[in-house]
């Protein structure tokens, strides 16, 4: 489910903003997972990409969008994905390790 290869991967963090949470995420979209790394600020969260996606499915996703942050499950015994449903109905999926500490930290920032 995560690539094995770990890639050096650079964001440009805005003034006073620090790196609270970062792992390893697919971004489910129905046709075909994106991989890459789920970042979360003091400041937002933030989805980049690997693979060479380039920047077509990087997210920035500020707290004051998010409306709920759902858990959901890609099979009978996998509690890894969190879905973040934004204020205008967009509901982003993410497939994580620690979903429950992900999500517990999500809620702490928004």
């Amino acid at each position: 489910m995560f690539p094995k290869n770990r890639l050096i991967m650079k964001i440009h963090l805005k003034a006073n903003e620090v790196v609270l949470k970062a792992t390893d995420s697919e971004y489910f979209l129905p046709n075909q997972p994106i991989a890459g790394k789920l970042i979360l600020t003091n400041q937002r969260i933030y989805f980049k990409t690997l693979n060479g996606h380039s920047t077509e499915y990087d997210l920035e996703i500020m707290p004051g969008q998010l409306r709920e942050i759902l858990p959901f499950n890609r099979g009978w015994f996998s509690k890894n994905g969190l879905t973040l449903v934004t204020r205008d109905g967009k509901e982003l999926k993410f497939l994580m390790k620690k979903r429950d500490e992900w999500g517990t930290a999500l809620n702490k920032l928004c």
